[in-house]
């Protein structure tokens, strides 16, 4: 039976996955790079174009980085984690952050209000746009993955709309020592969540801590 996880994804000790006055120019708005730093040292994350001197590390955090994407067949995420844009598309030749041949080969479902033509890139990629609550964007991500994962890229509101559906059976999230303040809290309206999960704690020398949530049977 395919799971549905979620990998990679930075929170503040505070619990923002973003901070406030997203942009084109700042994705994570005020918290600048401050939550995806730990991701920038890993070889995974250098693959992907993340700036950084060398080829990046194969130590513990890139364990973590790189089994972001074994077996998934679909990634679904949000407007926001697509691009800076919001409500109607004024500009649909944005075709994403990641240029002409994105990190995900695989078919991605992006949650919004307003649907497009879905567009077709190089490696596999494909955005489809679609308007649906997660569990129908979940059942539309099952038949494109067939027997293979989805994963639920982000951003923050994408996250807990899921969790709130009780949708998610893997869940990584790496908390970085920042307090943000401000932005999109994870954990706004989910008290109680951690009593669905089974989870293990593990820390990083390089100052993160990687939480791994995995459904109680």
């Amino acid at each position: 039976m395919s799971k549905v996880r979620v990998h990679n994804f930075s929170i503040s000790l505070d619990g923002y996955g973003t901070g406030e006055g997203q942009s084109l120019q700042t994705p994570f708005g005020h918290a600048g790079t401050r939550l995806v730093q730990w991701a920038f040292a890993t070889k995974t994350f250098r693959d992907m174009g993340l700036p950084g001197e060398g080829d990046g590390s194969t130590d513990l955090d890139d364990e973590f980085a790189r089994s972001w994407k074994p077996n998934i067949g679909v990634e679904i995420m949000g407007r926001n984690k697509f691009g800076p844009q919001r409500g109607a598309w004024e500009d649909e030749t944005w075709q994403g952050w990641w240029g002409d041949n994105p990190p995900f080969n695989t078919p991605v479902i992006v949650l919004t209000h307003h649907e497009r033509a879905p567009i077709h890139l190089q490696g596999g990629n494909s955005f489809h746009f679609l308007n649906a609550d997660p569990a129908t964007a979940l059942q539309h991500a099952k038949e494109l993955a067939g027997t293979k994962d989805i994963r639920i890229g982000g951003g923050v509101q994408t996250i807990r709309q899921f969790l709130q559906a009780d949708l998610i059976d893997y869940m990584h999230l790496v908390v970085v020592p920042i307090i943000l303040g401000r932005g999109e809290n994870l954990w706004a309206g989910l008290e109680g969540i951690e009593q669905r999960f089974d989870v293990k704690s593990t820390p990083s020398p390089v100052g993160v801590i990687h939480l791994e949530f995995n459904r109680k049977a």
